[in-house]
C-alpha cells in the first residue's frame, strides 16, 4: 500500500511540476520585473531551429542567442512591442508563434473557421439529400392507370400485347 501511495505521489509531483525551460542561469536578468517580461516575450517567439517550440523552451544555440537579444533590448529600455517589432523586422512574421492579424496573414486566420463551416455545410447538405430523398421518393410515386397496370402485368407474366391480339 505504501508503494502505491509513493507512486501516486511521484506521478502527482511530476504532473504538477512546470515544464523545463532552457533558460540558463547566466541569461537571467538581475531585475525580476525585466526578467519576467523577457520570459513572457520568449514564450511568444518561435525557435527558428525547432520551429514548434518557443525560444523559452528550446535548447538550440540560436534560441539562446534570441533570448539574449530579447534581454539586451529590454535592458536598453525597449517596450515589449518594440522588441517584437525588432525581431519581426529581422526574422519575419515566422518568428512569432501566434502570427499577427494583417492582410498577409488574413487567409491563415480565416481558413480554419471557413473550412470548418464548409465541412459542416457539406455534411448538412449530404444528410439532407440522403435522408430527405427517401421521404420524397415515397411521396412522388405515380399511380398507374388501369391500362398501364394491365401492360405491366402482361410483361411480368411473359405475354406481350401481340400475343393478346392473336
Amino acid at each position: 500500500m505504501k508503494k502505491i501511495r509513493a507512486c501516486v505521489l511521484a506521478i502527482a509531483v511530476i504532473a504538477g511540476s512546470t515544464g523545463a525551460h532552457a533558460v540558463q542561469p547566466d541569461e537571467i536578468m538581475s531585475d525580476p520585473g525585466k526578467e519576467s517580461r523577457a520570459r513572457e516575450l520568449s514564450r511568444e517567439l518561435r525557435c527558428m531551429v525547432c520551429q514548434n517550440q518557443s525560444i523559452d523552451d528550446s535548447d538550440a544555440p540560436l534560441a539562446r542567442d534570441l533570448r539574449l537579444l530579447v534581454r539586451e533590448r529590454i535592458a536598453s529600455g525597449d517596450s515589449d512591442a518594440q522588441v517584437i517589432d525588432f525581431l519581426v523586422a529581422r526574422y519575419g512574421e515566422f518568428v512569432l508563434l501566434k502570427p499577427r492579424l494583417n492582410s498577409r496573414t488574413l487567409l491563415l486566420w480565416l481558413l480554419p473557421p471557413l473550412a470548418l463551416a464548409g465541412g459542416g455545410l457539406a455534411l448538412w447538405a449530404y444528410g439532407r439529400r440522403r435522408y430527405g430523398s427517401s421521404a420524397r421518393a415515397d411521396d412522388s410515386l405515380v399511380k398507374l392507370t388501369a391500362e398501364e397496370e394491365a401492360r405491366v402485368e402482361a410483361l411480368i407474366s411473359g405475354r406481350t400485347a401481340k400475343d393478346e391480339q392473336v
